[in-house]
């Protein structure tokens, strides 16, 4: 599976609320060639432009190139707050699931 490294940057930068300009200041490089990344006119950025894109948003190379991170994550905020629920509540998120898959 090719993973698109520009759709994989602008995923991050907006679902961290980041703009292009912010991102590239954070991780020294200019706004034009992070908007060329993203583009995909620069479909192989050096991987030391990628360690410090990584950096600047705040996840690990491996994090950028596991298509699967962002669901883990999700995973786990969602089995956080369901831990948080009383008993009583986790039988009404039963119930409205199982009312949901029928």
């Amino acid at each position: 599976m090719e993973i698109n490294i520009g759709e994989r940057i602008a995923y991050f930068r907006t679902s961290r609320n980041f703009s292009v300009n912010y991102l590239a200041n954070q991780a020294g490089v200019s706004q034009s060639y992070l908007r060329e990344i993203e583009l995909g006119n620069y479909k192989n950025p050096s991987i030391d432009i990628l360690d410090a894109l990584c950096n600047a948003l705040g996840i690990s190379l491996k994090e950028f190139f596991d298509m699967n991170s962002e669901l883990k994550n999700a995973d786990d905020s969602l089995l956080k707050e369901i831990s948080l629920l009383n008993p009583n509540q986790r039988e009404n998120l039963r119930i409205f699931l199982n009312s949901i898959h029928d």
